[in-house]
C-alpha cells in the first residue's frame, strides 16, 4: 500500500528534502573533486565516471571503497578532511538546482512545512545555503546523515526530520535524485519523488514517483492536498 501522505485518504503534512543534486548543483563539484584525490592513490576513475559512482554516498563509503579498490589505506582522518576542503569549495562554487528557489516558494504557499536530510554536514549546508540564499526557506530546519554517523541509505535522517517536526513517517514526502536516498525514504517509510530526467533509467518501486524538473513538484503537491480536500493547502 502506498504511503499515506499520497493517499486520497490520507494527509500529507511534511515534505523532507535532500540537499545535493535536488537543491544545490554540488554533486558533480563535489564528487569531481573527490575523484581528484583519490587518483593520488591510484584510484582509475576520471571526474563524469565519479560522478555517476559517488552521487549521493557518504564519504565514509567512499573511502571503503577506494581502500578496497587500490589497495592502499586511507588516513583515518581522510573523511574529516575531505569534508573540510568541500565546505571551502562550496563556499566559493555553490550553485542551486534550476528552479529551486521558486519551488520552495511554491511549496511553502502551500502551507507545507518544509525540511532538509542530506549526507552533508551541517557546516557543508550551512555555506551552500547561505551562499544561494536558499537558507531563508530552511534555516534551523536541515538535518545531516553524516553527523548523525548514519549516512544514507540508513532512514535514520529522515526519521529523525520527521519526529522533530512531531509528524508520523507515513504522513511524509521526500524529494530525492539518487537511488541511495530513495531507498533511504523507502526504509523509513516515506513516500519518495526522484527528481531526473525521465529518459534516464530508475528503480520501479512502490510509493516512488518520478518528476523531470523542480517546476514539476509543487504541482505535484498541489494535486496530493486537493485530493485530500484540502484546497491546495488552503484549508
Amino acid at each position: 500500500m502506498l504511503p499515506r501522505a499520497v493517499r486520497p485518504d490520507g494527509r500529507l503534512r511534511l515534505v523532507i528534502f535532500d540537499c545535493d543534486g535536488v537543491l544545490i548543483d554540488s554533486e558533480g563539484l563535489s564528487c569531481r573533486a573527490v575523484a581528484r584525490e583519490l587518483r593520488q592513490i591510484g584510484l582509475d576513475l576520471d571526474d563524469e565516471a565519479a560522478v555517476h559512482r559517488f552521487a549521493g554516498k557518504a564519504l565514509t563509503a567512499i573511502k571503503i571503497e577506494a581502500e578496497a579498490e587500490t589497495g592502499r589505506a586511507l588516513p583515518a582522518d581522510w573523511a574529516a578532511t575531505m569534508q573540510g576542503k568541500l565546505v571551502e569549495l562550496m563556499r566559493r562554487e555553490a550553485r542551486t538546482i534550476d528552479g529551486a528557489h521558486g519551488m520552495l516558494t511554491a511549496v511553502v504557499g502551500l502551507d507545507l512545512p518544509v525540511r532538509v536530510g542530506s549526507n552533508s554536514s551541517i557546516a557543508e549546508m550551512d555555506v551552500k545555503f547561505g551562499r544561494t540564499g536558499l537558507d531563508r526557506f530552511v534555516a534551523d530546519r536541515i538535518h545531516s546523515a553524516r553527523d548523525m554517523g548514519k549516512p544514507k541509505p540508513d532512514p535514520a535522517v529522515y526519521l529523525h526530520a520527521a519526529a522533530i517536526e512531531g509528524v508520523a513517517p507515513d504522513d511524509c514526502i521526500v524529494l530525492e535524485d539518487t537511488d541511495t536516498g530513495a531507498r533511504a525514504a523507502q526504509a523509513a517509510g516515506m513516500a519518495c519523488v526522484l527528481l531526473r530526467p525521465l529518459d534516464h533509467p530508475a528503480p520501479d518501486w512502490p510509493g516512488l514517483f518520478r518528476i523531470g524538473h523542480l517546476s514539476e513538484f509543487a504541482p505535484f503537491l498541489e494535486r496530493i492536498l486537493v485530493s485530500q480536500g484540502r484546497d491546495g493547502g488552503r484549508s
